[in-house]
């Protein structure tokens, strides 16, 4: 059995540290928000110019209002701060973030990533990830560990044009999660969801990438 989104982000939500700020990215990533530990403290930043984000709001909480860089809309808390775009890039540039959790369309077997265009596509453009993973001491990548039409994402080398390059420290899939120690290091698998064999994982990856103690 496959995690499921959900259960990719909540997997990625046991990465926080206490007093971290953390971005979210578009897509799955923003599902973190609402696995956060209730004994952790983060603060969780969006690019569009919001430092403390609250879970997805239920249907009486919405306010049209108030979203987040991928237009959801999100819940404030007491400590919810808002300020321009230039001031939320400059928290990223300075190196103010501590972790950085994207989605992509492909990571490869060096940690670089793709995630923000497909040749011949019309794109609105990168929006924060190359800020992000120049700026941001750790990335972690949640995407689905195939496209649909079965091709791996986790790849020797990235098809599609690079985001940023020997960037990605951890990446979380439907089917395993990966990580290294440093930027140098090769990916180790750490963890298969339920019922999801290490021969279906490499069966699943074009990537190399070593096996952990665990298996």
């Amino acid at each position: 059995m496959v995690w499921t989104r959900d259960q990719m982000a909540a997997r990625a939500a046991r990465e926080l540290k206490p007093g971290n700020f953390v971005n979210l990215g578009i897509g799955i990533p923003t599902l973190v928000a609402n696995h956060v530990p209730a004994d952790i403290d983060v603060t969780l930043h969006s690019e569009n110019g919001i430092l403390g984000l609250g879970p997805f709001p239920t249907e009486d909480e919405v306010d049209a209002d108030v979203i987040n860089a991928g237009k959801q809309t999100i819940t404030e808390l007491r400590r919810t701060s808002y300020f321009s775009s230039a001031d939320s890039f400059a928290m990223v540039r300075g190196g103010h973030i501590n972790l950085s959790i994207l989605g992509a369309m492909e990571v490869d077997e060096e940690g670089s990533l793709a995630n923000w265009m497909v040749p011949g596509q019309t794109v609105k453009g990168p929006g924060g990830a190359m800020d992000l993973v120049a700026g941001v001491p750790r990335i972690i990548v949640l995407m689905d560990h195939v496209t649909k039409t079965g091709s791996a994402k986790f790849r020797r080398s990235c098809s599609l044009p690079y985001t940023g390059r020997y960037v990605v420290d951890m990446i979380i899939t439907d089917l395993a999660v990966f990580a290294r120690p440093d930027r140098q290091s090769r990916f180790t698998l750490m963890e298969c969801a339920p019922d999801v064999s290490v021969r279906n994982v490499m069966e699943s990856t074009q990537a190399s990438f070593d096996l952990g103690d665990y298996f």
